[in-house]
């Protein structure tokens, strides 16, 4: 009987959500890969503006671009406008705080990949 009720504790542990994941305020390091495949790197910086919601700027190869941006447990997503293109990117938060993903920007095919690491 301890066996079973050892595992039926076990096994509810298993099913029950992972702590949530955060984006801290701040400034982070960035690397990323353009559409064609070129690298850029630069910095963006984090400001938030609720425990979900906050500002983002990106400043990369001489060019500034601002976004709002939302985390949804370990999923952080910014839709940011560049010139006048419209762009989105879609991060997953790593567990030592650095956030991995892919970009797009109207009009184009494909999806760039980014990289922030907290400064």
């Amino acid at each position: 009987m301890k066996r079973y009720l050892t595992a039926a504790v076990v096994g509810v542990g298993l099913a029950m959500p992972a702590a949530a994941q955060t984006v801290r305020e701040g400034v982070y390091d960035v690397k990323g890969t353009n559409l064609d495949g070129s690298a850029y790197s630069g910095t963006a910086a984090i400001t938030l503006t609720s425990e979900t919601t906050c500002m983002i700027e990106w400043q990369t190869g001489g060019t500034t671009s601002q976004g709002i941006c939302m985390l949804y447990e370990d999923a952080f997503s910014a839709g940011y406008v560049l010139g006048d293109e419209v762009g989105l990117v879609v991060y997953k938060v790593q567990a030592d705080g650095s956030l991995d993903g892919a970009w797009t920007i109207t009009g184009s095919d494909g999806a760039g990949t980014e990289t922030l690491t907290p400064q």
